[in-house]
């Protein structure tokens, strides 16, 4: 039978928002899951070890907020708005609550943070997902350098191929278990890629559950062989959700750009190919037609 400490981690790890507990020294003693799709940032990179530069804000707070706690009896008055930075380069607003914790004597022993991002203040729908700018930055961003691999590509200074990515399970998670999972699940799955990704290439949100890798591949059994290291890395993505622990897949479509190809006609290519993988029974890779099939990855 688990002991009370492990069940109060367990609730902790699955709980919707990011929770750090940190020692009356600041150091962070517990980082749960949902701190690290929320930042980037592993426990592993965080818990007993100095604080990132991107995470200050975040775990600290300003100078004046010991005073003005303490005149709260030992709870923050309300949410800090907190501008950082994404592991991954992204920006980040948090939304954060600051709670001293004290023994039975009344002594301060730690803090508790947590925080979620400000797009979660007011609860969403069940089944709905939130539609700020943040989205549409990531899309630009990898939209801008697509176009730059593509004009490359058009001098013939490099061969290069598109990956594109649906997780399979996104939609009934999203039904099932609402927006917040949904988005979490997708954070986790970006940093997952993000973590493998080779030199030269490029990852990003397409749309609002679909990704894009950008590979620099010589040919097409190249794109290949990459396509089925991606979707092997995508199941490797540790996602949990109130301490259960859901098992993710990908559906990849792969296609190569051509000579006096359109662009866009590069992306149908590579997102029908991710449509039959899906339509299959998802867990697959698909080469654009044409060019080469797997019937699973």
């Amino acid at each position: 039978m688990p002991g009370r400490a492990e069940l109060m981690e367990a609730a902790l790890s699955g709980h919707p928002e990011g929770i750090a507990l940190l020692d009356d020294v600041g150091q962070v003693m517990f980082w749960n899951h949902a701190a690290e799709t929320m930042t980037g940032f592993a426990g592993i990179e965080v818990v007993a070890c100095a604080t990132p530069w991107a995470l200050e804000a975040v775990l600290h707070g300003n100078l004046t907020w010991n005073a003005a706690c303490a005149m709260h009896g030992g709870r923050a008055a309300g949410c800090e708005i907190v501008h950082g930075q994404h592991k991954l380069g992204g920006s980040l607003s948090l939304s954060v609550r600051r709670v001293v914790l004290r023994d039975d004597l009344g002594e301060r022993i730690g803090t508790a943070v947590l925080f979620h991002r400000v797009e979660y203040v007011e609860a969403l729908k069940h089944g709905e997902t939130s539609r700020d700018g943040s989205l549409e930055l990531m899309h630009s961003q990898i939209e801008a350098f697509l176009v730059e691999q593509y004009e490359k590509f058009l001098t013939g200074a490099l061969s290069f191929g598109l990956l594109w990515l649906s997780v399979d399970q996104a939609m009934k998670l999203r039904k099932t278990h609402g927006a917040r999972a949904y988005e979490a699940m997708l954070d986790r799955m970006e940093r997952t890629l993000a973590g493998g990704l080779h030199a030269g290439e490029e990852l990003g949100r397409w749309n609002e559950g679909d990704f894009l890798i950008l590979a620099q591949s010589p040919d097409v059994e190249g794109l290949m062989l990459r396509a089925h290291q991606v979707a092997e890395l995508a199941r490797t993505a540790d996602f949990r959700w109130w301490g259960d622990r859901l098992p993710l897949t990908v559906s990849v479509g792969a296609a190569m750009a051509r000579p006096a190809e359109l662009l866009v006609t590069l992306l149908e290519r590579a997102q029908a190919a991710m449509y039959s993988g899906l339509q299959a029974g998802g867990n697959q890779v698909k080469m654009a037609r044409g060019e080469q099939e797997c019937l699973r990855s």
